[in-house]
C-alpha cells in the first residue's frame, strides 16, 4: 500500500477531545464560516463542504439541532433542508456542470453514517468517468480541487442566493 502525507489531518487526529465532538455542532458554533467551510446558514439548517470530499463540490446539509432522527424532525426543518438541497443542486449545476448527482443520507452506523447522532444529507456532483482505478488499485483518492478553492468558488454564489431570499 502506498502512503501519502496528509498534514492537514494532524490537528484533527491529535485533538482527541475535538474528534469526540460532533463535527456539525462544531461547524455550527464556529463564528468563522471560512474556517468551518460553512457556505450558507438558514433558519434551521446550514450547508457546508465535506472535509473529506468524494469529488469537488461534495456538499452536506445539516440541521443546527443535534438530532439523529430525520423522521421525527419538525416539518419546518425538513422543508428548509429540502429547499437548501434544491439550492445546492441549482448552484452546482450552473457552476460545476456535472453529468449527475448522488444525493442521500446514511442513517445509523450499519448504514455507513460517520456521524450517527446528527443526521445530514450528502450531495455529490458526478461526471461520467469520474470513478477510476486509483481508489481500488492504488488505494488513493484524487480530488482535483482543494477545500479552500471550492469554498472560494461557491461561497459568493450562496451569498447571492441569500440576498435574493
Amino acid at each position: 500500500m502506498r502512503y501519502i502525507a496528509a498534514p492537514w489531518r494532524e490537528s484533527y487526529v491529535r485533538n482527541v477531545e475535538q474528534a469526540k465532538r460532533c463535527a456539525f455542532c462544531r461547524a455550527r458554533s464556529l463564528k468563522d464560516d471560512k474556517r468551518s467551510h460553512v457556505l450558507y446558514r438558514g433558519a434551521h439548517s446550514f450547508i457546508l463542504l465535506n472535509k473529506f470530499p468524494y469529488l469537488p463540490g461534495h456538499l452536506m446539509v445539516a440541521p443546527y439541532k443535534h438530532i439523529a432522527s430525520f423522521e421525527l424532525s419538525p416539518k419546518e426543518l425538513t422543508d428548509e433542508i429540502s429547499d437548501l438541497l434544491k439550492m445546492c443542486l441549482d448552484i452546482l449545476k450552473k457552476n460545476y456542470h456535472p453529468h449527475g448527482f448522488n444525493l442521500g443520507m446514511n442513517l445509523g452506523k450499519s448504514a455507513g453514517a460517520g456521524i450517527v447522532d446528527h443526521f445530514h444529507f450528502h450531495l455529490i456532483p458526478r461526471w461520467t468517468g469520474d470513478a477510476n482505478f486509483m481508489p481500488i488499485v492504488g488505494r488513493t483518492r484524487i480530488v482535483i480541487e482543494d477545500l479552500d478553492t471550492t469554498y472560494t468558488r461557491l461561497r459568493p454564489l450562496f451569498e447571492k442566493k441569500k440576498r435574493r431570499r
